[in-house]
């Protein structure tokens, strides 16, 4: 594993493609003419914020829960881990990308913000050969208990 699929791993690449596929649902809003998703703009807002909060908190939450000097050089399950496989990832696909969609009112939003989940899944897909390449069955045995952007919470156990 080099530094940088160490350090950043699928991020730019996801990022970079969340961004064109924003760019393209911006050009089809007013193309579609879709309607608002909630009339609300107080909802709305608190909504963005909400999520937004959530989305700050798991980033530093999984920061401190894996410093990114020990990436790709340690494996982490507990913290952050214990309940995303990776969640910088989760931040924003499954939390910040919903509540930009809420905010920015409109379903071709939210079918862009549910567009990214499984393009992500398979983006991901790289990162993890890695990972298992790596840490061989603890890896393989981690991601059978974890879930990728939203977490299994059943099935667990401890």
């Amino acid at each position: 594993m080099n530094s940088y699929e160490r350090i950043f791993g699928s991020g730019p690449l996801s990022l970079g493609v969340g961004i064109l596929l924003l760019l393209l649902a911006i050009t089809l809003e007013d193309t579609l003419g879709l309607a608002a998703i909630i009339s609300l703009n107080w909802l709305r807002y608190s909504l963005f914020g909400l999520l937004t909060a959530i989305a700050l908190f798991i980033i530093v939450w999984s920061v401190k829960s894996l410093p990114p000097a020990n990436r790709g050089r340690k494996l982490c399950t507990s913290g952050a881990f214990y309940y995303f496989r990776h969640p910088l990832y989760a931040a924003f696909l499954s939390f910040f990308n919903i509540g930009l969609a809420l905010l920015l009112n409109n379903y071709i939003y939210l079918i862009w913000a549910l567009v990214c989940h499984p393009v992500a899944h398979l983006l991901i897909r790289y990162e993890e050969n890695i990972m298992l390449k790596e840490f061989g069955h603890e890896y393989k045995a981690y991601t059978s208990v974890t879930g990728r952007f939203v977490p299994r919470l059943f099935g667990r156990s401890g």
